[in-house]
């Protein structure tokens, strides 16, 4: 597949900036012209993800979340990545309704939520290092070329 545009973003983890991340990467998305529940679905996916890496991450201090996106002729490819505290149990954290942080009244629906909403979510996670998400989504609404 010919890649056809791409983005990289880094910004610090301050939950204020889960609205831009998700903004700039529907912003690129939207060059397929997918439908609006198609380009909702890659915002709320990627809400989730920076939202994640915001909590989670670097628990009370501040770190960067590095946001790539490549845009091919009828999918978008995001990654979401973090250099903080890395994912203890990923089989555990990847369960619906389970959270690190039920004092703070979390959902645990996170990665639930980006399965549901993206074709395809691989997650690479090491303790101390960070993780990666990498999320993909096919866009149904676009025609490819020659057809």
């Amino acid at each position: 597949m010919k890649k056809r545009n791409f983005l990289q973003l880094e910004i610090p983890s301050k939950s204020e900036n889960e609205s831009l991340a998700r903004v700039v990467v529907a912003a690129l998305a939207a060059q397929l012209d997918p439908t609006i529940d198609e380009l909702n679905d890659v915002k709320t996916a990627v809400s989730e993800a920076v939202t994640n890496a915001v909590i989670h991450a670097y628990e009370e201090k501040e770190g960067i979340i590095v946001i790539k996106a490549e845009l091919y002729e009828d999918e978008i490819v995001v990654e979401i990545e973090d250099r903080g505290s890395g994912i203890k149990d990923l089989e555990k954290a990847r369960e619906p309704l389970f959270t690190t942080k039920p004092e703070e009244e979390r959902s645990g629906m996170g990665f639930t939520i980006m399965e549901n909403f993206m074709d395809r979510v691989d997650i690479i996670t090491e303790e101390k290092v960070g993780t990666r998400i990498i999320m993909r989504r096919k866009f149904n609404s676009v025609t490819p070329v020659g057809e």
